[in-house]
């Protein structure tokens, strides 16, 4: 039997960048989840059968558009709120690296990123929770090294 080779929560990581030139990017502090979804917009068209237009059509599906998320969820680190509150307040976005090994390399991607919501959580007798949603702006670069 062979047992999958998996990855630890540490080696996927979610990166801001800071907009300088060379940019910085760092990961904020807190997340106990984060996830990362990659979508494709998809157009359908039914196909009929042409030489028994009674039969069932059959969907065939075009790419409209790519897409990605980012959530994550976890401590209000005292650290990345500055961070966080500086990011929902702008109207730009901005770059956002993903990294995560895969067969003995790592993939990084970046994209540009709007932070969509900002959510901050708390419950008597826990900590100060948060939860961000970010939507991706624009094409991305992938690399593997």
């Amino acid at each position: 039997m062979a047992t999958a080779t998996t990855v630890k929560f540490g080696d996927f990581v979610v990166q801001l960048g800071d907009g300088a030139d060379p940019e910085v990017f760092t990961a904020p502090c807190g997340f106990t989840s984060k996830s990362w979804n990659r979508t494709k917009n998809l157009n359908e068209t039914e196909v009929p059968d042409c030489d028994d237009p009674d039969l069932p059509s059959h969907v065939e599906r075009d790419i409209v558009a790519l897409t990605a998320s980012i959530s994550g969820s976890g401590v209000m680190a005292q650290e990345s709120l500055p961070a966080w509150r500086a990011f929902y307040a702008s109207n730009n976005s901005k770059n956002v690296k993903i990294t995560f090994p895969e067969s003995g390399s790592t993939v990084t991607v970046t994209q540009k990123y709007h932070l969509a919501s900002f959510e901050v959580t708390a419950e008597k007798g826990s900590r100060v929770a948060v939860n961000v949603q970010m939507e991706s702006d624009g094409a991305y670069t992938e690399a593997v090294a």
